[in-house]
């Protein structure tokens, strides 16, 4: 097995959410676009020639857009989780995905539904590194500190997580 490839479920703008995420994320690009053939149009009611597929690459992994019809939406239950190095790249992420103009909403604890309606989690390295500290005082401090965030504010993780 060479590698798993999400594939995510679209009405019919697959290809505007692959643009728009490959925007997003450094080392990413559109690799192939297929089109509805004739066979494929009947079968899914689709127009032909009308994008079926967009294959691209977000930072070196795979995905899959397929333009299916409005039969399944996304939910909460399947997110993307984007490792941050910094305030500013979280700051960058958040505000592309639902920041004011984007179509998107914002939820708690660094959670975001985008315009498309795929979740992502935008989250600090520095976060997943403090829940490992074996101090549960420490690792006690810092989820209260996150359960009052919407998008995460690493300096005031590490205020909670050094106080006392």
């Amino acid at each position: 097995m060479k590698h798993i490839t999400p594939c995510l479920w679209f009405d019919d703008n697959a290809e505007e959410a692959a643009r728009f995420y490959t925007s997003l994320f450094p080392n990413s690009k559109i690799k192939h676009i297929s089109h509805y053939g004739e066979a494929a149009a009947k079968a899914s009611g689709r127009p032909v020639g009308s994008v079926l597929t967009v294959l691209f690459d977000l930072n070196g992994q795979e995905f899959m857009a397929l333009n299916g019809g409005p039969l399944f939406k996304f939910s909460e239950s399947v997110s993307f989780m984007v490792m941050c190095d910094d305030q500013a790249e979280i700051d960058r992420c958040w505000n592309a995905l639902c920041g004011p103009g984007s179509g998107g909403e914002e939820s708690q604890c660094g959670w975001l539904k985008d315009r498309f309606g795929l979740s992502w989690q935008i989250v600090p390295r520095a976060f997943m590194d403090m829940m490992q500290d074996k101090d549960p005082r420490k690792v006690e401090r810092l989820m209260q500190a996150m359960l009052g965030m919407t998008k995460f504010d690493i300096a005031a993780l590490r205020r909670a997580f050094d106080a006392g």
